[in-house]
């Protein structure tokens, strides 16, 4: 059963609510109802995910994201939390408060709410990660109520490793309308961002992923790609200049066996 909140006494005038109630130090970080993580898909999806979420028209410093961890989102029920696959925040440091890793995001103690979130299905998920099942009153909302109506995060992505499918939500009008594909992706503007489906190598595992693009299309790079691009492009360079002397060497032996002496030539 869940406790209830600790009274928080009221000052006169009463103090915001970021100030009276509990914090991510006050809140628990862990679900000891689900322990760990349920498959490695939910490890590596996400953190590539992670890797690769970054807004080309926002300030690094202020792009924030996560995987797996609490997401609180209600004043009247401070207790009561989400825990997406992965979510990407704008306009928040990577610190809370700029100081501490978090525990847990507090919406009521952060500047802005998630502005994208994924759940990737499981068995068993989808009723509630796809707004199908409604809790009883007295229940926490469902995840798909959540973002949508308390929230009110614009994206919503869910995707199924067992099918392959991507659906996508955008708010309009207080509501999730589906996305339609351009090209294969889900643009986001606001980000400067794409985020569509990849056939490639993650951690030497191929596979169909998720995965962020540019709007035009261009992968967001991963460290170690960046690193193998430069590596092939100095090998490249390398035998370029490797094939430039040669062809200099054959020249001038050319032009000796002419008569010519290379060395007297302008």
């Amino acid at each position: 059963m869940t406790s209830s909140p600790p009274f928080v006494p009221q000052s006169d005038p009463p103090l915001p609510p970021w100030e009276t109630l509990p914090t991510m130090y006050d809140l628990p970080s862990d679900n000891p109802e689900e322990p760990g993580l349920p498959d490695d898909f939910h490890f590596l999806q996400p953190l590539l995910l992670y890797l690769t979420f970054q807004p080309t028209i926002w300030n690094p410093e202020l792009v924030y994201s996560a995987a797996d961890l609490n997401l609180y989102y209600d004043l009247q029920h401070p207790l009561w939390y989400k825990r997406p696959d992965w979510f990407g925040v704008v306009g928040v440091s990577k610190l809370y408060k700029g100081e501490d890793l978090r525990l847990s995001y507090v919406t009521w103690q952060e500047p802005a709410n998630p502005f994208v979130v994924v759940e990737l299905l499981s068995p068993g998920t989808e009723a509630e990660d796809l707004g199908i099942k409604k809790n009883a009153a007295h229940k926490p909302p469902s995840k798909w109520e959540v973002y949508e109506r308390i929230l009110r995060i614009p994206y919503y992505i869910v995707f199924s490793r067992y099918t392959d499918e991507l659906q996508a939500f955008q708010l309009a009008g207080g509501h999730y309308e589906p996305m339609n594909l351009t090209q294969g992706r889900l643009p986001m503007p606001e980000l400067g961002l794409s985020l569509g489906l990849w056939q490639g190598s993650f951690q030497d595992i191929p596979k169909l992923w998720l995965r962020w693009f540019t709007l035009a299309g261009e992968l967001i790079p991963l460290a170690t790609e960046e690193a193998a691009t430069a590596k092939q492009e100095a090998a490249t360079a390398k035998q370029e200049a490797a094939q430039a002397r040669q062809k200099a060497e054959q020249l001038t032996e050319r032009l000796r066996q002419l008569g010519v002496n290379p060395d007297e030539l302008d």
